[in-house]
């Protein structure tokens, strides 16, 4: 894109003015009269308290900025601690303009990385201009001991933070915390980096309950514990910030001597008013995140964060639904944050076909499509030595009449499908899969679902086909590629990543049509999975391949499913495990279990320590079961039943928030 640049200091804020070409501009960002040459202007930077504070202290940035273009004005943070360099918090995102004054959204940062100073910095950008300004500023945090261990309160009542002097070059720490005469858990090792002092959050704990903890230092084979230091957990707020909730669990088979009691912590991904929990096998909640409504976790990953979707304000887009992708940590606090205004804007830059945000449009025409929402999956994965992060983003495009048996004499067809992104660990994209451009478009939903209950249909101001329906994503750590379940099409499918350096076409698809053959052991009427979740290869990726089976296409009218023909069992949810030998193409069960319940929607599915079995039906109502296998089999016996009268779309057993599972 044709450039001229220059640049101007103003004491703290950096000015960088661009012009720019109108052909290298976004059309939809474009408006009639818009000067392409113009000033951004940084005016303040106000933290909402002075430094230094002591780690841990929640500090919100407001940034005031001017633009002499009447376009719309972003905001980037970014954080380096001492001399190291800059790192993403949150990536552009729009302010709101009052009186020709642009103010950010209130930018909330902390850390417990270390004590020293932090810089933290603002990019102001005109995305239609290219414009930006940029300022920092320093904020010290201040260590909270010196010689002794000792224990903190944060903002949520089951969460504590442990702060340990340094220690050795060389030597690991973990946290130790337990009540009663119940065994540690502990948080895992953290390498040592002195002279920091060591912090860790601690999650996983009873309401109104006195937990134990010390610090353990590992030096080559020997471990020191630390002093014993006592915390008393807070009680669960009687009221959450509105309209949240918090679920209402039901214990129908409690734990016994053949339930897996190691993996004895359940995270719930409830979503919508419902906040997400972690409890106990008995249903006794261990932890929350009420931060907004409609925060759903979509995986844990090592360490104590998560990834989330959650809704807010993206720019360019009049939807709110799961527009951020935030990883957060055990203590509510968001470590990092994208959204998908950016993200569209990356996409354009790697030229993705679709590649602008959602603006409700009256007639667009065929060949439009835009990017709307987060959906359904973010995941972690590692190679190289660098880490990743996969998503799925609801993507929807305008077809000519007629396309997927639609009136051909009728209006353009709106269709909704995924694109699957590859971030890099600064939250950029880097790769991109797009259904519609390797899917036979004429192949509709087998059930020819609709998403006219989604707060997605942005290009035509009707319901959409809900086409693909994308829920998950497995990173084949063997190949380096993607196994991806799309519920409207019954299929899994492989995608070829190739670590970055694949095409991103279908290498199989597996399911009711697909090209693997089923070996139907037990001679079942249906025996392929249908509108499934959370595919995903047990045991590190060796095998075998669970799944939710939620069965709406077998439990369907014929002639596709069998209706009100089916068994007194075979038009509940199944839980399946299969044996899948990719050369030959052949897929055998190991197990189909009939669940009790028909989820027609949400779930997941899980190996335990133990070698039993977890999977959650998710919808209308949540059921998180336990299968001990009967040998010999596909079926097994239910050990543990917890229901909720709302919905989860995912829940996962874990020893504890520091070992989540690994698929």
């Amino acid at each position: 894109m044709p450039q001229n640049r220059k640049s101007s200091s103003l004491g703290g804020n950096h000015l960088i003015r661009y012009c720019v070409s109108s052909a290298g501009l976004l059309a939809t960002l474009i408006t009639a009269g818009t000067p392409l040459c113009g000033t951004v202007t940084i005016v303040s930077m106000t933290p909402s308290t002075a430094s230094p504070q002591p780690l841990g202290t929640q500090v919100t940035w407001t940034v005031e900025a001017i633009d002499t273009n009447p376009n719309p004005l972003t905001f980037q943070f970014n954080v380096a601690f001492g001399k190291q360099a800059f790192a993403l918090a949150r990536d552009f995102n729009v302010g709101t303009a009052s009186s020709g004054t642009w103010t950010s959204q209130p930018f909330v940062w902390t850390t417990i990385a270390g004590e020293g100073n932090y810089t933290i910095q603002v990019i102001a950008k005109d995305f239609v201009s290219g414009e930006t300004a940029t300022q920092t500023a320093v904020f010290r945090l201040k260590r909270r001991v010196s010689t002794q261990a000792a224990v903190y309160k944060t903002a949520n009542p089951l969460v504590a933070l442990f702060s340990a002097p340094s220690c050795a070059v060389g030597s690991n720490m973990q946290v130790g915390f337990y009540t009663g005469a119940n065994p540690a858990v502990f948080t895992g090792w953290v390498p040592c980096n002195p002279p920091l002092t060591m912090n860790f959050y601690v999650a996983g704990m009873l309401p109104l309950t006195a937990y134990t903890m010390y610090s353990q230092v590992q030096t080559a084979r020997n471990i020191i514990d630390g002093s014993l230091l006592t915390f008393t957990t807070g009680a669960l707020p009687r009221h959450l910030p509105a309209p949240n909730t918090f679920p209402q669990l039901q214990v129908n088979i409690p734990p016994g001597p053949q339930t897996d009691n190691t993996d004895s912590l359940l995270l719930w991904s409830f979503g919508q008013t419902v906040v997400p929990v972690a409890t106990n096998l008995e249903g006794k909640i261990m932890w929350y995140y009420a931060n907004g409504m409609n925060s759903l976790p979509t995986r844990p990953l090592p360490g104590g964060t998560m990834l989330t979707f959650q809704n807010g304000l993206s720019w360019n887009s009049p939807n709110s639904q799961f527009q951020l992708l935030r990883e957060i940590d055990l203590a509510g606090n968001t470590v990092r944050e994208t959204n998908t205004g950016v993200l569209a804007h990356q996409l354009a830059a790697l030229g993705a076909p679709i590649s602008s945000p959602c603006v409700q449009t009256a007639n667009p025409p065929p060949g439009t499509g835009c990017v709307n929402e987060l959906s359904h999956e973010a995941i972690r994965f590692s190679f190289g030595g660098a880490q990743y992060t996969a998503l799925l983003a609801h993507v929807e495009e305008i077809y000519p009449a007629g396309t997927q048996g639609s009136d051909p004499n009728g209006p353009p067809v709106d269709i909704l499908s995924e694109m699957l992104l590859v971030l890099n660990s600064q939250f950029q994209v880097v790769w991109y899969y797009s259904s519609f451009q390797q899917l036979d478009i004429n192949r509709a939903a087998v059930l020819g679902e609709s998403c006219g209950a989604c707060a997605v249909n942005l290009l035509l101001d009707t319901v959409a086909n809900d086409w693909t329906h994308g829920n998950t994503i497995y990173y084949l750590a063997s190949s380096g590629d993607f196994l991806v379940s799309l519920r409207s099409q019954d299929w899994l499918i492989k995608i070829a990543y190739n670590n970055g350096a694949g095409a991103g076409n279908i290498l199989w698809r597996m399911g009711q049509d697909g090209d693997f053959t089923f070996n139907n052991l037990n001679n079942d009427p249906w025996p392929w999975f249908s509108h499934q979740h959370e595919p995903a290869y047990e045991n590190n990726g060796a095998g075998p391949l669970s799944l939710f089976d939620n069965g709406n296409t077998r439990v369907s009218a014929p002639p596709l499913g069998l209706g009100s023909n089916c068994g007194p069992n075979d038009c509940h949810s199944r839980g399946m495990v299969l044996t899948v030998n990719e050369p030959s193409f052949a897929v055998t069960p190991t197990m189909s279990v009939d669940l009790g319940v028909y989820a027609n929607a949400e779930g997941s599915a899980q190996l335990l320590v133990d070698g039993n079995y977890f999977f959650l039906a998710g919808f209308p109502k949540a059921y998180s079961i336990e299968i001990l296998p009967t040998p010999g089999t596909l079926t097994g016996t239910q050990v543990l039943n917890i229901s909720c009268p709302h919905s989860s779309y995912r829940a996962w057993r874990m020893p504890s928030f520091y070992a989540p599972p690994p698929s």
